[in-house]
């Protein structure tokens, strides 16, 4: 398969969707891709179950708070640079670029990189959504390091960072991205073949064009895509209503905060509550918890369906929040010890979103 101008546009949605409210604005990196693959042609999409054993592989992606993302527009050219700065390290050639994640801007930074320099994408990602720190990704889960891994700014500073382990990586390359403005792009998690095949989720690259083109077709028909979304991805629907509040903050190169709805249709007279750090995190109707991490909770417009970003949201907004049930490695003992709620340091159990009882 090949990413051309039109799955370019429809991984946006898509990704957007999966990306839970981060991974940086998508119309941004969709301006990155489209540039790269007008210059440079199409990108060719590659099955993981495919790939040699003993190539080498690497995740590009943008790192630091989406609302700094919004303003300090990336070139594209960081990051090449980081990939380059990571290969002369290692002494390896990639043979193809991993998205680290389906979210937004870096559902886009990947293909941009791979037109620029000729190489192949490979259809899958370590998240099956987005998620804010470099340890939160499947990799992680199978022992994968994510160093040695190379951190590059628009001023073309780079640094190479070789971390004791997963979370050590995140604090280093989380300080040196706010030295750097607060958002940074990264090449990491150098692997082979044989580590991508068992560790990465799967076909998430071609879930993000169906996503993309189920909103998109519906539209041309005049149909509202909502229903088809939820169907498309086992999810459901957890409120309709409108945004009432923000409280949003940029804080250690995350976005944090929380949005307030009121109910609107069926869901008049309640209130629902959505924390988040750069990603939605955990829903509350009525005080009530519906929905946790690592299930993705996403926001969508009720009249487009097309998903709201953590830095997009604004007072008035009518919005649709769904839930879609996240990848069963998510769902492991050491996948929850990673990104449950008990990490974002919520005193609760995770509930799959498929138990948690009728919330109309």
């Amino acid at each position: 398969m090949k990413i051309g101008l039109q799955e370019i546009e429809d991984i946006a949605l898509g990704a957007a969707v999966l990306g839970t409210g981060g991974g940086g604005d998508p119309y941004i990196g969709k301006l990155l891709a489209i540039d790269a693959v007008e210059k440079n042609g199409d990108v060719e999409l590659i099955d993981p179950q495919k790939v040699n054993d003993h190539d080498f592989f690497v995740c590009i992606a943008a790192m630091g708070a989406p609302t700094v993302i919004v303003e300090k527009i990336p070139s594209g050219s960081e990051a090449v640079l980081a990939l380059k700065e990571l290969e002369k390290y290692l002494n390896k050639k990639v043979s193809a670029i991993v998205p680290i994640e389906q979210g937004g801007l870096n559902s886009q930074i990947p293909i941009a990189v791979a037109a620029k320099l000729n190489l192949p994408m490979v259809d899958c990602d370590g998240m099956g959504r987005a998620f804010p720190e470099v340890q939160m990704v499947t990799f992680h889960l199978y022992g994968i390091s994510a160093t040695p891994m190379v951190v590059c700014d628009e001023r073309k500073n780079s640094v190479l960072i070789k971390a004791c382990d997963n979370l050590w990586a995140e604090r280093l390359a989380r300080a040196v991205t706010v030295q750097m403005g607060g958002s940074a792009f990264t090449a990491s998690f150098p692997m082979e073949g044989f580590q991508l095949k068992q560790a990465c989720i799967p076909n998430s690259v071609t879930l993000s064009i169906k996503i993309g083109k189920t909103i998109r077709e519906a539209r041309s028909k005049g149909f509202n895509p909502i229903e088809s979304l939820v169907k498309l991805l086992s999810g459901k629907i957890i409120f309709r209503g409108k945004i009432v509040d923000v409280i949003r903050r940029t804080q250690a190169g995350f976005t944090r905060g929380e949005v307030k709805l009121e109910g609107l249709e069926e869901h008049s007279g309640r209130t629902l509550v959505i924390d988040f750090q750069n990603e939605n995190l955990i829903a509350k109707l009525n005080g009530k918890i519906i929905a946790t991490v690592p299930d993705l909770i996403t926001i969508l417009d009720t009249e487009t369906g097309t998903p709201i970003t953590t830095e997009g949201l604004k007072y008035g907004q009518r919005v649709t929040v769904i839930g879609i049930p996240c990848n069963e490695k998510w769902r492991t003992k050491k996948g929850l010890e990673t990104v449950g709620p008990r990490y974002f340091g919520y005193n609760v159990e995770y509930v799959p979103l498929e138990q948690v009882g009728d919330v109309n």
